[in-house]
């Protein structure tokens, strides 16, 4: 187990301060390929779009207020796995304690939420191809439309983002290697991509999902 510490860092600067410290910890594992950049990416995309619902939704922190987060994770399988029970998070701002605890509790239940989906209620299905040709896919549970999502073909990946209403998960810039084409890709791969949604509010995801039906 690996803990990761950003040390005191401003809110408008967090992000991109957890990004740099996981890639300076996993270099070597990039290096002797143990490990990839996009796996990389992803595991800092993931647990900073947690912090931003509790930073910026939640306690709506100012982006000069000063943050610190500590969170332990381990390396499964060529990936990253965050050990959300460890994480802890201060605010060097008159913020109420109960009030992180508990919009912190919130994230986390939703988290629970998405290791708790039963995958085969899910399905996919191809509506439509744009003139750039990105391909968008509607996502159902039961027969019933809950979520959108596009893909896009880049070199020998196939980039997938998109959003979920039961419960409020995100897709957020999912990569995944090319299999002959954009459909077969994101089909074989779905429920991966399920998987590694990570929890939103419902505005964020009312939002992108407007936003992909609009193209």
């Amino acid at each position: 187990m690996v803990t990761l510490r950003s040390g005191a860092v401003i809110v408008g600067a967090y992000a991109k301060k957890i990004r740099k410290t996981l890639f300076a910890q996993l270099k070597d594992k990039v290096k002797s390929k143990e490990i990839s950049t996009q796996e990389v990416a992803r595991a800092a995309g993931e647990i900073n779009r947690i912090l931003y619902i509790l930073f910026v939704e939640k306690l709506k922190l100012d982006k000069g207020d000063v943050v610190r987060v500590v969170i332990d994770y381990d390396l499964v399988d060529n990936q990253i796995k965050w050990n959300y029970s460890t994480l802890k998070v201060e605010c060097y701002r008159k913020v109420p304690e109960e009030d992180i605890n508990r919009y912190l509790k919130e994230i986390l239940e939703g988290i629970e939420k998405i290791s708790a989906v039963d995958v085969s209620e899910y399905s996919i299905k191809k509506v439509k191809e744009t003139k750039l040709g990105d391909v968008i896919f509607e996502i159902y549970k039961n027969k019933k439309k809950i979520g959108i999502l596009i893909a896009t073909n880049i070199e020998d990946e196939v980039v997938v983002r998109g959003a979920i209403k039961e419960p409020p998960l995100l897709i957020s810039k999912l990569r995944i290697k090319f299999e002959e084409n954009i459909d077969k890709t994101v089909t074989n791969n779905f429920e991966n991509i399920l998987k590694k949604a990570i929890p939103s509010s419902e505005e964020e995801v009312k939002k992108t999902i407007e936003e992909i039906s609009s193209l």
